[in-house]
């Protein structure tokens, strides 16, 4: 009885719960003004190029990316899969092109702080401070 009762907490201890996950907040460059969801899911889906008639461009992680998997589903509920095939139907038809994406969270943020109408996502945790937070849930 101790042999299995020792087994379990060891097996136990070697699968700790996870954590919870850093939520995911959209930045802007200092101009954009905050914005709602569906204006967000409007910008990402290129049915809109302006925030409160300020011009933005929104820019994304690779697919697969973890943070990209958060967004997509904060702000569509969708998956990957989903998001994609809706790019592929609009660029087929001749609706423009999916957000322009840049190799990781660090390279995001340092883009979006720099680039008039930039914007982005990035976990709350990795945002510096000072950064323009237009939408967190």
């Amino acid at each position: 009885m101790r042999k299995s009762t020792l087994a379990l907490l060891l097996i136990a201890l070697s699968n700790p719960l996870p954590a919870a996950e850093d939520p995911v907040v959209v930045i802007a460059y200092l101009s954009i003004p905050k914005a709602d969801l569906p204006t967000l899911q409007r910008l990402y889906t290129g049915r809109i190029v302006s925030i409160n008639r300020q011009s933005a461009v929104p820019v994304s992680l690779p697919p697969g990316h973890r943070v990209r998997q958060q967004f997509l589903e904060m702000i569509f509920d969708q998956n990957e899969e989903q998001y994609t095939g809706y790019w592929l139907v609009r660029r087929y038809v001749g609706k423009g092109a999916p957000p322009q994406e840049l190799a990781d969270v660090d390279e995001l943020i340092s883009y979006v702080i720099a680039t008039p109408g930039a914007v982005g996502y990035a976990p709350l945790s990795r945002v510096p401070p000072g950064t323009n937070i237009i939408y967190k849930r």
